[in-house]
């Protein structure tokens, strides 16, 4: 009998995955549920970033483009870099991919080796162990603080690196907890990165989303530095899988043949409608969303602090706030089932994100209006107050 591949026992289902099963069941019962779950706001594609797609398949673009990405994105994409960051980055190092998920697996394949680690902060996006789990290697979760924004303590970074250790990666702002890191941490993170013979790559996907400190990208700091970023978040492109990595000049050649053996190309369509994506006026509105969720974020903010409900990381950008729920209960994943299946509301649990505390931290997404948080809170109130009971 057929069997499937050993890395597939090693690679974890979403948590959250469970919890949004159980809320469409719910919804198709004829349930009101609120999804403060998935990471995807309710906001949907500028209607002429649309109409460029569109147009893009009646003029028949549809057919394979250069593996590496359409020339006028790629220096589309340059052009922004310049004006947003006052960043040079030419487009041959510009590797557009399908999504930042993409992105995430040819980086993996073009710097890791097999039997190689990773170092990653616990808790970070879950996927990031897995895509390592595809080419042989793993994560090393590296324990961090709330005190501490739950960011890696770079004065300890030699004791967490072996000689098996090929890099460091790390995401501003961060998924779960939306904290952001500053230039200077960015900086020093290379920095011994460098004098330790690793690469840094740093997850950039919520870039743009940020509402307290500085909206930056770490390709400020150096040439070598690694980035990946995504259309999804940002320009509210979830569906149209489009993203793409930043590579210095001396991984070009390397990153382009992964890029051919892996993928062909990225989705044609998608790629000219994020030409479009990168206009000023869709700019604008992008803006324009920013600050809807920003809105979002303090009203979140201010409710979970009546409800008493500690905000464990400053919730600086990206569209999420890391809750400690242990004043409440000893089993996060529990409480958020119980939550959803007595009052209709969906969050993350904190296993999804890592090991270290997991059980204490729950994960709210404001990705719904501010109506819908202030029924979600109303009822987490309620929920709170029965388990007093």
């Amino acid at each position: 009998m057929s069997k499937l591949a050993h890395r597939v026992e090693s690679i974890s289902p979403f948590h959250v995955m469970a919890i949004l099963d159980k809320a469409k069941m719910l919804q198709a019962s004829g349930e009101d549920v609120i999804h403060l779950e998935v990471g995807e706001p309710d906001f949907v594609t500028d209607s002429s970033v649309a109409n460029a797609g569109i147009e893009a398949i009646q003029k028949h673009h549809t057919g394979y483009t250069s593996a590496t990405g359409l020339p006028e994105l790629k220096k589309t994409l340059s052009a922004y870099y310049k004006k947003q960051y006052q960043v040079d980055v030419s487009p041959e190092r510009i590797i557009v991919t399908s999504g930042a998920s993409g992105a995430l697996l040819l980086l993996s394949s073009l710097l890791v080796n097999s039997d190689d680690n990773v170092l990653m902060p616990d808790p970070c996006y879950p996927c990031n162990r897995h895509f390592l789990i595809q080419v042989g290697a793993q994560a090393k979760l590296v324990e961090t603080h709330s005190s501490q924004q739950f960011a890696i303590d770079l004065e300890q970074l030699s004791e967490y690196w072996d000689d098996k250790t090929s890099g460091l990666w790390l995401a501003s702002p961060s998924n779960p907890t939306g904290a952001v890191l500053d230039q200077a941490y960015l900086e020093t993170a290379f920095s011994k990165v460098s004098r330790l013979g690793g690469h840094l790559m740093v997850d950039e996907i919520y870039q743009g989303l940020v509402y307290e400190g500085e909206d930056m990208t770490a390709l400020s700091i150096s040439d070598d530095i690694f980035v990946i970023n995504s259309f999804s978040k940002k320009f509210a492109m979830t569906g149209w899988r489009l993203g793409w990595a930043v590579v210095p000049e001396w991984a070009i050649e390397g990153a382009t043949k992964l890029a051919q053996n892996l993928f062909i190309s990225a989705p044609t369509v998608s790629q000219y409608a994020a030409v479009r994506a990168l206009e000023d006026d869709v700019l604008v509105g992008c803006e324009s969303r920013r600050q809807v969720l920003d809105k979002r974020r303090q009203f979140l903010l201010k409710e979970l602090d009546r409800l008493g409900l500690p905000v464990v990381a400053p919730a600086q950008g990206a569209f999420y706030v890391f809750v400690d729920v242990s004043g409440i209960t000893g089993n996060a994943m529990q409480w958020c089932l119980g939550l959803l299946d007595e009052y209709k509301v969906a969050l993350t649990p904190g296993d999804d994100f890592g090991f270290h505390n997991s059980h204490k931290y729950v994960r709210f997404a404001y990705t719904c209006n501010e109506a819908r948080l202030e029924e979600a809170l109303k009822r987490i109130e309620q929920y709170m107050k029965r388990k007093d009971a």
